[in-house]
């Protein structure tokens, strides 16, 4: 699905070149379950930014299934992202005055479904997350981890190819953070591509591979044994 080729990004600040990528060799398999871990300011969620097609890189190759990512214009790079990639963060971003069968609602709104195709859609998401008696609820009505699964639903809302995950349980406590991860390994035992990024080894510990960043460079790729990874109880 991903194939990644001598990816750099620089950024400047005054001037200073900051590299967050110092030339990334990745390659992603459609429906693994990748975690990409490293501390803060090693490049991983600059990567994420890149692969969602957010930002663009200075230099190097990105193709997503065969098309050349890297020098799509704003357009295509806005095209790109409503059809094949789901986005989840740790902040929730969920428009505050909107209910959250509005809020899953939203980015099919972009992909030209019908008011009554929205509404089927976003109420059978929101049962798939264990959230259908919550369809009416705004954002401050409900808790962080109820939040975090509208989050999940609106990310699925245009059934993507690929699911990033940004920190996604950073703002939760740690059964409700092991909930949500719960609800990523199913997702993934469905088919979905998953890419999560933590700085949390507990976390990549529970992903089929982890990827490691250290100073805007991979230092190292494993595969997990299948014996070795379960999903949270």
């Amino acid at each position: 699905m991903i194939e990644v080729h001598g990816l750099k990004k620089l950024y400047t600040m005054g001037e200073e070149e900051v590299v967050a990528l110092g030339g990334v060799d990745l390659t992603v398999e459609r429906g693994e379950h990748v975690a990409v871990i490293g501390p803060s300011g090693s490049g991983k969620s600059t990567l994420m930014n890149i692969l969602g097609g957010l930002d663009r890189p200075t230099a190097g190759d990105y193709r997503f299934e065969g098309e050349d990512i890297a020098h799509f214009d704003d357009n295509e790079l806005a095209e790109f992202r409503r059809r094949r990639i789901g986005f989840v963060f740790q902040s929730f971003q969920l428009l505050p005055r909107l209910s959250a069968l509005q809020n899953v609602e939203l980015p099919m709104i972009y992909a030209g479904l019908t008011p009554r195709e929205r509404r089927e859609r976003a109420a059978h998401l929101l049962d798939r997350v264990g959230l259908g008696a919550r369809k009416g609820h705004r954002p401050t009505q409900m808790s962080g981890g109820q939040q975090q699964r509208v989050a999940i639903a609106r990310a699925l809302a245009n059934n993507p190819d690929l699911l990033l995950a940004d920190e996604p349980t950073g703002a939760l406590d740690s059964q409700t953070g092991q909930d949500v991860l719960k609800l990523f390994h199913e997702l993934n035992a469905e088919g979905l591509t998953l890419m999560i990024v933590t700085h949390d080894n507990d976390i990549a510990d529970q992903a089929r591979r982890k990827v490691m960043f250290k100073d805007g460079l991979i230092v190292q790729d494993t595969m997990a044994r299948p014996s070795d990874v379960d999903a949270p109880a």
